[in-house]
């Protein structure tokens, strides 16, 4: 049997579950998950490797209408997502009356000339009576290769999802060593995790005022030291994120250190800090300075700032 493998990207409206999607088929998270919308904001790659192939999965950030500097580098990554793919996934929630975003969604994917797959998600959550309107109504609206309606969450109908994409790609070698299960470097890994419970236990617009950048990550025998910066645009949100005492911003680095060491499988000391970058969304010099993880984490270790001690 010919090994195939290839890149599939996975597109689709905040919220529709790409991300926990691309968890459940590598087995393991590489991308972080909240009920908030337009959480993730880089493309992350998760890799699935199977006996006869390799799928390169492609998360990207939910499409939606630009209205800051920060929600246009998004969708820059998003466009970015397409170039050398060789399966674009429109993924839709189900469980939602289709709208406006919905039919964005379908315009902006129409852009990719390649194969298509619709992915019907969440379909643990309508009575399965609902659906065969919802595959005629996409269906009459682009001509998809395949639909396959699934559930990210329970698993309901990802295999014959992965075997349909396996049978689509090229033949050709992996593009990775096949224990590997993400391209994300480690720093970009722990960066996410950190927001992402930074995510979870806050309100409002806390999540979506928040980057956060490793400052220092130093490796030795017996642990990994993590100095990181959470940045919000006002200091009311620094007290949120700080809380009474320091409680919060004590039980975000708990959660955060008890996932990285999981992930990383050593002991981590994690050191979190908060800085206030006034309107850091709207201003681009300030998002490319506050996003950086990919430049950062593939500088070598005498490179990182502040990590220049003897």
């Amino acid at each position: 049997m010919p090994f195939r493998s290839g890149y599939v990207a996975i597109v689709g409206r905040p919220n529709s579950g790409k991300s926990t999607l691309v968890n459940a088929l590598v087995g393991r998270k590489v991308a972080i998950v909240s009920p908030r919308p337009q959480t993730t904001r880089n493309r992350i790659h998760g890799i699935v490797n199977r006996a006869n192939a390799q799928l390169v999965l492609i998360d990207t950030p939910g499409l939606h209408k630009p209205d800051s500097a920060l929600n246009r580098q998004m969708m820059q990554e998003a466009a970015g997502a397409l170039d050398g793919v060789d399966i674009l996934s429109l993924m839709v929630d189900a469980s939602e009356e289709p709208g406006p975003g919905d039919r964005f969604a379908l315009d902006w994917m129409r852009r990719f000339r390649g194969t298509s797959f619709l992915l019907l998600n969440k379909i643990d959550r309508i009575p399965k009576a609902l659906l065969l309107p919802l595959i005629d109504s996409y269906s009459r609206q682009h001509d998809f290769a395949e639909v396959f309606p699934i559930s990210a969450l329970t698993g309901d109908g990802l295999v014959p999802l992965v075997e349909n994409w396996i049978a689509r790609l090229p033949q050709n070698p992996p593009y990775f060593p096949t224990d590997q299960f993400t391209d994300q470097p480690e720093r970009f890994l722990a960066a996410e995790l950190i927001r992402e419970k930074a995510i979870l236990a806050t309100r409002e617009e806390v999540p979506y005022a928040l980057a956060v950048l490793i400052e220092r990550f130093e490796e030795t025998e017996r642990l990994i030291r993590i100095h990181a910066t959470l940045s919000v645009e006002r200091d009311g949100q620094k007290g949120i994120l700080i809380g009474k005492g320091g409680a919060m911003l004590k039980r975000i680095g708990t959660a955060a250190r008890l996932e990285i060491e999981h992930l990383l499988g050593t002991k981590v000391y994690l050191e979190l800090f908060v800085k206030v970058h006034p309107n850091w969304r709207q201003n681009p010099a300030l998002v490319r300075q506050l996003d950086w993880h990919r430049q950062l984490a593939q500088m070598s270790a005498h490179e990182l700032p502040g990590n220049d001690e003897p």
